[in-house]
């Protein structure tokens, strides 16, 4: 199987098994988009949405967060891992949206990458689930799929982003990023893996029990 096959077949797959693909991170708007996805670095999205109702009732906008103590933030996202840090990046990065951009997310890389705690891939989800700028966010559990399916022979997310956008058409970036991400849970996991019985990993790459 040539990779132009195995790419195919991989989407292909994706899309029967996951046509539909809601983000997971409970949002309403772009801010408390970025809001959930900083607090979703090392932590799970469903403890991320346990934890938004209560910040978002006290500062869904970036002036509302900029005005609350740090020590506050840091009570309401307690549970969150490194809630410490989080919670001094989360009023420090509202403080410049209010400052710099208006109190507005920027639709715009350069700018997102350029407030506190917020990387390249948290930027990259910003673009594409709030904007719909094509992106291709790379976890590490992206990361490790795309390697267990022979996609990247990257010793890092920033190669893995490369090789995967190079691979698939830039149309399909935004969805095929969720699409994994599910895949991954349902399917392909990091550990006790069955790779012979997965719809994927069955028939891709080389390392498949990996």
């Amino acid at each position: 199987m040539t990779t132009a096959e195995k790419v195919d077949r991989i989407q292909a797959v994706l899309e029967e098994l996951f046509p539909e693909v809601p983000v997971p991170l409970d949002h309403h708007d772009a801010y408390t988009l970025l809001v959930a996805v900083m607090l979703s670095a090392q932590t799970t999205d469903k403890k991320v949405n346990e934890v938004t109702p209560g910040l978002f009732a006290l500062a869904d906008t970036p002036a509302a967060m900029a005005a609350l103590p740090e020590a506050q933030i840091r009570e309401l996202i307690r549970e969150i891992g490194l809630a410490p840090t989080k919670a001094r990046n989360l009023k420090a990065m509202a403080a410049l949206l209010v400052e710099r951009h208006g109190g507005q997310v920027p639709a715009d890389f350069e700018a997102l990458e350029a407030l506190p705690g917020v990387g390249h891939k948290t930027a990259s989800v910003v673009m594409a689930q709030a904007f719909g700028v094509p992106a291709f966010p790379v976890d590490t559990h992206i990361h490790r799929l795309a390697q267990r399916w022979g996609l990247t022979s990257g010793r890092n997310v920033q190669t893995t982003e490369a090789d995967l956008k190079r691979l698939f058409p830039r149309e399909r970036w935004n969805r095929l990023h969720l699409q994994i991400i599910f895949f991954g849970r349902a399917f392909c996991p990091a550990r006790g893996h069955d790779a012979a019985r997965c719809p994927i990993c069955a028939f891709a790459g080389a390392d498949q029990g990996r």
